[in-house]
């Protein structure tokens, strides 16, 4: 540090700490102070910060944001940052995100107020994104370094990153680059300064190889100075890509030295629907899909479904075996009893071997036999509409239609063995909640059919409704992914070419349906339908699918029966997932791989969590070694402390949380006779350091130099992964069986991509999608089977 620097820091401090500062930290040579579990966030509008907020606001760790924008925003000073609680020094924070390291080039009395606050109480502080220069204890990323574009760089963790808050991975961090007439990524790839003040070091966690040479440079490191720790990222990033969400969970144990409410998984589930049943396939010729709503009118109904066979169940069970993962098989019994009719046969093989095999999947029931469960359809006109009776009210589906469905169900499985959850429910298409434009409103019927089942959590689909939402008074929805793998596909071929049929323009032979919205992403050109589906689309789903992995996501992906059988599809796509990350996260932190209830709960407990932390009704604090939270009556903590973690309790101790990444984790309530929760860390935290002038004055770098910082459009506009990726890029997605149908050929459109004769839950022989409708020549098939 500089002299001019040090004296400017000099001035400041002593003015700060003769405003009150030192008096609160008296008590803090021989007193733990308490620190409170909150993070304070100052937010320079940027990307990088934006994405450590939307990391904070997931694991449902508190935190506070303090805009620089706002120029009625609070001054942060002492007073801001710490008091006394009973006479004892009480730090408000337990870790400090700035965008940078001196993002207050007019302020520095702030700066010092932070420096002095974070050496005094031994809190860390994030610079989300800073340039490399010795203010942050690195060289200018010159001479050896770099400063540029990192798409495709291959990052990785250090021997210190490792062992320390990215102990969970291990080793890869690939940049992405999903679009090479994009910049997705800048940064600057530095050294360590090689001379440091005493006391001082820089410790790179996270460093890439320097182009043109055989060094490596920091892309993230603990700069340890004047009392003080901060993490610093010479990388811009947003909440989506993957470099970062590798990291998300490290740089919040680091900030908070692995002691935080909240807490993070990597979820992955995958639901099967339609088992037992047949689905309608695609016609490569026709360009859509014969006995769906996506032919034109008078199209013949080829009845060449698509069904599992006794050996794609044997496959079933050796590849979940050797692969380590169990789908969820989401069922329709009366796809069995109408299979066995119509080959004039009192034996299912397919089904007799799943039933055998039972015991290696998780079972939903999905109605006896898949109608459609909201409005009665009229298919009359186009698109299609709810009925209304004389009075103009909609005619739903009544209730005793829908309860037989369920009931039904559960009795077909008790009567062939096979054992379910009697709680969770998928309804065909996820009818009766509301679909739009017809239904703007769930089937009033709906609600209270599930009651009567002893129904606490349906699916829904997520591309029309992300959150978990009550039905009624007693069930919960759970939301779920489409996957880009059709319900109408049994070939690598068939998938490939409907991808084309979606995703491409018209002047390409598409649809031109990606096009028509504004939000969507064409292909450039079409796929090579003999190729397209391994070279492409598996990859790029995968993608898409492990983003959702990496986010603290529980929410299930669902594909279909269809996509097991024939070619066999989905097993390369879940490979792909699997092996990637298995490739990038050690064995401390597997794939959560959640059933129906236990996913509705989750989201039941967060949203619980999450009211409470938005009222202000969550106090949490730690005092040395001991970690108390207050939460309202009936509200479950989650929390993220070290392994050897205990709960105390009245009388003695329990066992906290479970053991993932390196920490332990989880839901806890008090117990017996207590009001709050009490965690007994398994060590006491390096006691404070002890205030004086000086410390504080070497604790304030200069005023920041003009900003030199880059942020490329593709950080901050996120760059979609592909077609089909809805959540970077918000979009209704496109495909079949989800959210807006895609229209087939020659099929009339509306201004919102509607098909000219209806909606994706209308068959056009005017049966609702998923209801018996009599096959044209005698096969099982079920039209528009979702």
């Amino acid at each position: 540090m500089g002299r001019a620097t040090r004296r400017v820091a000099a001035c400041a401090a002593a003015v700060l700490l003769a405003g009150g500062l030192q008096t609160t930290l008296a008590y803090g040579d021989t007193t733990p102070p308490r620190i409170d579990l909150t993070i304070l966030v100052v937010d320079d509008g940027g990307p990088s910060v934006a994405a450590i907020t939307a990391e904070l606001k997931s694991q449902g760790t508190p935190y506070k944001v303090i805009s620089l924008n706002d120029p009625n925003r609070p001054v942060i000073n002492s007073a801001f940052l710490s008091d006394t609680v009973n006479g004892s020094p009480r730090g408000k924070f337990q870790g400090i995100v700035l965008p940078n390291e001196n993002p207050f080039p007019n302020s520095a009395a702030e700066m010092t107020a932070i420096a002095s606050y974070e050496a005094a109480f031994n809190v860390r502080q994030i610079d989300a994104y800073t340039w490399a220069s010795p203010a942050v204890g690195l060289n200018y990323a010159q001479n050896p370094g770099f400063v540029g574009t990192l798409d495709g760089f291959q990052g990785a963790t250090t021997a210190a990153g490792t062992s320390g808050p990215f102990g969970y991975l291990k080793g890869s961090v690939p940049f992405e680059d999903n679009d090479p007439t994009v910049s997705e990524s800048y940064g600057y790839l530095a050294t360590p300064l090689a001379t440091l003040p005493a006391g001082a070091s820089f410790v790179p966690l996270v460093d890439a190889q320097i182009p043109g040479t055989t060094t490596r440079g920091s892309l993230v490191g603990e700069y340890t100075h004047d009392g003080r720790k901060e993490l610093v990222v010479t990388f811009v990033y947003n909440q989506y890509q993957q470099q970062y969400r590798l990291l998300a969970r490290g740089m919040v144990d680091w900030i908070t030295q692995g002691v935080h409410l909240g807490y993070d998984r990597n979820y992955f589930a995958a639901h099967v629907d339609d088992v037992f049943l047949a689905d309608d396939r695609w016609d490569t010729v026709l360009k859509c899909t014969p006995g769906d709503v996506t032919c034109p009118p008078g199209t013949p109904d080829t009845a060449n479904p698509i069904r599992m066979t006794p050996a794609d169940a044997q496959y079933l069970k050796q590849w979940q075996t050797a692969n380590n993962f169990t789908l969820d098989m989401v069922f329709n019994g009366g796809g069995s009893e109408d299979w066995k009719a119509d080959h004039s046969t009192t034996v299912d093989p397919t089904a007799n071997q799943m039933i055998a095999d039972q015991n290696s999947y998780r079972w939903v029931n999905h109605t006896y036999s898949h109608p459609y469960l909201g409005c009665v359809q009229d298919v009359t006109v186009v698109p299609w509409r709810c009925t209304k009776d004389a009075s103009g009210n909609t005619v739903w589906t009544d209730q005793n239609t829908i309860s037989g469905q369920i009931k039904n169900n559960f009795d077909w499985a008790t009567a062939n063995g096979l054992k379910v959850d009697p709680q969770v429910l998928v309804t065909g298409e996820h009818s009766g909640l509301l679909t739009a434009p017809q239904e703007t409103s769930d089937n009033p019927n709906l609600a209270p059919a599930l009651a009567a089942n002893g129904i606490k959590f349906t699916g829904s689909d997520a591309s029309r409704e992300p959150a978990q939402r009550a039905v009624g008074s007693s069930t919960l929805t759970v939301p779920r992914y489409p996957m880009n793998v059709f319900y109408n596909a049994g070939t690598a071929k068939e998938e490939a070419d409907e991808y084309n049929w979606i995703y491409t323009s018209k002047a390409n032979g598409g649809s031109g349906v990606c096009e028509n919205n504004a939000n969507s992403t064409c292909l450039p050109t079409p796929l090579n339908t003999s190729t397209g589906f391994q070279s492409y689309i598996v990859p790029l789903e995968a993608r898409i699918d492990l983003g959702h992995v990496l986010n603290n996501d529980p929410r299930p992906h669902f594909i279909h029966q269809s996509n097991l059988s024939e070619d066999r599809i989905l097993y390369p796509v879940l490979e792909k997932i699997l092996g990637t990350y298995r490739a990038l996260y050690a064995d401390s932190a597997p794939i959560v791989n959640l059933g129906e209830r236990e996913i509705g709960q989750e989201f039941q407990k967060r949203a619980a969590w999450n009211t409470a932390l938005a009222s202000g009704q969550v106090t949490a604090y730690r005092i040395g070694n001991t970690v108390t939270v207050n939460a309202p009556a009936g509200v479950q903590v989650q929390a993220t402390v070290p392994t050897g973690t205990a709960q105390k309790l009245a009388i003695g101790t329990t066992a906290f949380g479970s053991s993932y990444a390196g920490t332990l984790s989880g839901w806890v309530s008090p117990g017996a006779l207590q009001s709050s929760v009490t965690l007994q860390l398994p060590s006491a935290p390096a006691a404070p350091a002890a205030v004086a002038p000086s410390v504080a004055a070497k604790s304030v770098p200069a005023p920041a130099p003009a900003d030199k910082k880059v942020v490329p459009q593709g950080v901050a506009t996120p760059v979609p992964a592909g077609p089909g990726d809805t959540t970077r890029k918000p979009a209704p997605t496109l495909v079949p069986g989800s959210g807006a149908p895609v229209p087939g050929k020659d099929a009339v459109t509306d201004g919102n991509g509607q098909n000219g004769h209806g909606d994706k839950g209308t068959a056009k022989n005017g049966k609702a999608s998923g209801g018996t409708a009599t096959p044209t020549n005698g096969t099982t098939g079920r039209s528009g089977n979702r």
